[in-house]
Parts: structure tokens; C-alpha cells; sequence
């Protein structure tokens, strides 16, 4: 032990994080010669190469494998203690990752880093999309600081704070001859449907009112949030979205909103952490603040 280097382990887990030696050094502020010599160094004392360079970054060996998990919570666990009890949000420059599905990202997203930057404008935030994420894994091992999700009953095992309930609403374009008159089950059947193929909204409330009076939508086209908007200016289809997504869309095209004949479930956005950041004041003070946002979207001020 006496023979290591604290700052080796802070590279050893830049490295595992970035899967890059160049984007790890830009990270940390070490040259290309620094990082490539840091390297060395611990490859030297354990005896093992630890990294392996492949066409998808820099992969751990076996060994640097078993070393990453103790690493990453010896570092957490250090960074933890050494932290002042005081947080002041004019002068922090800490670094938060949070993972965010599509809700998430539309609807929140732009109002939490407004607020950050009004109260806290040296902070840094990196925001990961959900969707492609083992946000557990991510969570246990410190690479996430948090998450804002729907539904996640996976993560049940972590603090979690409900931001907000959203409603639904029908999207059409501007003009659609369905804004003229009301829209009950019927006529909303026979509308032609677009499905947003990754919203992973539970819709299964509306199709059950549907189906009582025998009812279905006629789905004609799926395709991802990035293609609803012209999609629907272009043709005389309708979908469903959450209301603030809805509310973002119609800020950005030419489409309104129109109240639906039935309720889905309503769509709980979720905030979860890992419980060791429970006290922690940067990550208390990051939190208050999203749920702050969450509150004034829940009941903006008229």
C-alpha cells in the first residue's frame, strides 16, 4: 500500500469510466504523457495490463475488473468524508450525471437547468438518456448521481421522491377538423393513431374504455418523439402524450391540444438516488432543487 498513489486510483477509475485514456486526461486535466505514464505506473504495481484497447475503448482485464468495483467505493467513500458540511451553491463547480427518460428529457429537463443556472451557474450537469442504461448497476457504482424515471419498479430498492402526476392529453395538428367539435370515444376511434414508439406510456387504461363499447384505435403509424411533430402537421392523425410533453410540443409546431374521451393511468415521474448520497449536502441541495421545478410545472403560477 505504501508504493500506491492515491492519484493512480483516481486515473484507474477515469479510465473506467471514460473507456478512454485521451477523454479521461480532459477529464482530470492531465496531458496525453501524464495519463500514458499514470498508466504505466499501475500496470507496474499490480502486475497486470488492467486496460486492454479494443474497437470499443479501453476494456478492463479480468483483474482490472475486480479492481473497479473497490476502487469506485474506496474514492466515493473518501469523497464523501472530505466534503465540508456547507454547500453554496454561488460557488460550486461539482460535476452531477443524471440519467433521464424521454418524459424526463422533454419536460424537465429545460426547466432544471434554467433554475441550476440561476442559483448555481458554475455547476456542471450531464444529463444520459434512460433508455439504453442499466441505471441500477449505474447507481450502485457511483456513475449516476440520479435518475428521473417512470414506473421503475426495478428500483424500488432506492430513496426515490415523486416529482410529479401527469395527465394526458390528444395532439393534432392546427386546423384539424376534430378541434371543432368534441371528441368522444367514437369519433376518437376512428381518428387514425400515431404511436410514439418510445414513450413507454401505459395506455392500456383508454384501450379498456375502448373496448367496453367495442371500441380500438386504429394504429396507422409508430415513430419516436423526433418524428411526432412533423408527423402530425403533415396528416390528419392524433396521438397521445403526457400534457407537459404535449404543452412543449405545441410551443415548437403547428398543433394543439384536445382533451381525451378516457384517462390512461396517470404518469408518475420519479426521482431515485443511491442511499449513500442520502446526507450528502451538494446532492441534497440537487435534489430539493429538481423537486422545486417538479412542484412549479405541478401547479405553475397564472
Amino acid at each position: 500500500m505504501e508504493r500506491i498513489d492515491l492519484n493512480l486510483l483516481v486515473i484507474f477509475e477515469a479510465i473506467l469510466r471514460e473507456r478512454s485514456v485521451t477523454r479521461a486526461g480532459q477529464r482530470l486535466g492531465l496531458s496525453q504523457p501524464a495519463m500514458s505514464h499514470a498508466l504505466n505506473r499501475l500496470r507496474h504495481l499490480t502486475r497486470d495490463q488492467l486496460f486492454i484497447r479494443t474497437p470499443q475503448g479501453m476494456v478492463p482485464t479480468p483483474r482490472g475488473e475486480r479492481l473497479a468495483d473497490p476502487v469506485r467505493h474506496a474514492l466515493l467513500e473518501l469523497r464523501t468524508a472530505l466534503e465540508t458540511d456547507a454547500f453554496i451553491p454561488e460557488e460550486a463547480d461539482q460535476r452531477f450525471t443524471i440519467a433521464v427518460n424521454n418524459y424526463a428529457a422533454i419536460a424537465l429537463v429545460g426547466p432544471i437547468l434554467q433554475r441550476i443556472r440561476a442559483l448555481a451557474p458554475r455547476l456542471q450537469l450531464r444529463f444520459r438518456p434512460s433508455g439504453t442504461l442499466d441505471i441500477a448497476d449505474l447507481l450502485d457504482r457511483g456513475e449516476l448521481d440520479l435518475a428521473l424515471v417512470s414506473n421503475a419498479p426495478r428500483l424500488s430498492r432506492f430513496p426515490a421522491q415523486r416529482l410529479l402526476e401527469d395527465d394526458f392529453v390528444g395532439l393534432v395538428r392546427a386546423g384539424h377538423p376534430v378541434l371543432s367539435g368534441g371528441l368522444d370515444l367514437e369519433h376518437f376511434a376512428q381518428l387514425s393513431h400515431l404511436t410514439i414508439s418510445s414513450s413507454g406510456d401505459d395506455l392500456s387504461r383508454l384501450d379498456e374504455a375502448l373496448a367496453r363499447q367495442s371500441l380500438s384505435r386504429m394504429v396507422q403509424t409508430e415513430a419516436p418523439y423526433l418524428s411526432a411533430g412533423p408527423v402530425l402537421t403533415q396528416s390528419d392523425m392524433i396521438t397521445v402524450m403526457a400534457r407537459h410533453i404535449a404543452e412543449e410540443f405545441r410551443r415548437a409546431y403547428a398543433v394543439q391540444l384536445i382533451e381525451l374521451p378516457a384517462q390512461p393511468a396517470p404518469l408518475i415521474a420519479t426521482m431515485v438516488w443511491q442511499g449513500r448520497f442520502q446526507d450528502q449536502p451538494a446532492h441534497v441541495w440537487l435534489r430539493q432543487t429538481i423537486l422545486s421545478v417538479a412542484r412549479d410545472l405541478s401547479d405553475p403560477i397564472d
